[in-house]
């Protein structure tokens, strides 16, 4: 497990670019935290220190938003207005699961019982204008990210 503090959104930010230079083809990675607490931020991160270029936008209602990069497909989810699990099967979730592909789901509560189970859960928590942020792998695929991610 990793623990970190983070200050502001810069610093949230490299700490996405961070997961993604740690992250490895096919992970699930699960972002966790109260609405506002900098999930969305993370990912804009992540998806930039891959190679994104463009607007990095929250799929808050689009629920999806695929970004084809040189590191492979990257899905970020947002699943906060997801109202039945199935509906993941509709929007092409078998698809995204590929061996290159990685998946950074936000609110993956909103998909249990049919979204994978996570590689690395990343939980961001409210600690007044600064967040308190917990990386824990929970396979070993996750455990070789986390370990990478301290370094």
């Amino acid at each position: 497990m990793v623990l970190l503090s983070v200050r502001d959104d810069m610093a949230m930010r490299a700490l996405g670019a961070r997961l993604a230079g740690a992250c490895l083809p096919g992970a699930i990675i699960y972002l966790v935290g109260e609405l506002g607490a900098g999930k969305s931020t993370l990912a804009r991160g992540f998806l930039r220190a891959l190679g994104h270029e463009g607007s990095v936008r929250s799929p808050t209602y689009t629920l999806v938003e695929p970004y084809e990069l040189p590191a492979g497909q990257i899905y970020h989810l947002d699943l906060y207005r997801l109202a039945d699990p199935e509906e993941l099967e509709f929007l092409g979730l078998r698809d995204w699961l590929t061996d290159n592909a990685i998946l950074l789901v936000e609110w993956p509560q909103r998909g249990a019982g049919v979204l994978p189970a996570a590689d690395v859960i990343v939980t961001i928590a409210y600690d007044g204008t600064a967040r308190h942020v917990t990386v824990m792998a929970v396979s070993e695929k996750g455990r070789q990210i986390a370990v990478a991610l301290a370094e």
